[in-house]
């Protein structure tokens, strides 16, 4: 499965309602995620891409991964304080989510989702 482009509503019914739910995390996923925070004239974006998508696809039904145009979706970049790009929001089924910034290798992309994903 490649990543999928995720829009501001998809965000809200498939991750997470911000809207109707300020205080309290709840992830509406069915497996745990990876949301790259992208924009498309961003280099390291580019350059992380390849591996984004290979992640997806040797994790294709334990992981979901998600890509968010910060350009286009700019009230969902607003919500999660993106002011740089790239940034990825880490999501596990039961524990807090984590972000980091910046692109990341196919190893740290990886490891991150063995150790701290499907632990």
């Amino acid at each position: 499965m490649k990543a999928k482009e995720i829009t501001n509503e998809y965000f809200l019914t498939h991750v997470f309602d911000y809207q109707n739910n300020t205080d309290n995390w709840h992830f509406k996923g069915d497996r745990p995620a990876v949301i790259d925070f992208y924009a498309t004239w961003c280099g390291p974006c580019k350059a992380m891409a390849p591996h984004l998508e290979r992640i997806a696809e040797e994790y294709d039904g334990k992981i979901d991964v998600y890509k968010v145009d910060v350009d286009q979706e700019s009230e969902l970049s607003a919500v999660f304080n993106i002011r740089s790009v790239p940034t990825l929001l880490f999501i596990p089924m039961n524990d807090t989510p984590q972000m980091a910034t910046g692109a990341l290798s196919y190893g740290q992309l990886k490891e991150v989702v063995d150790t701290h994903l499907l632990k």
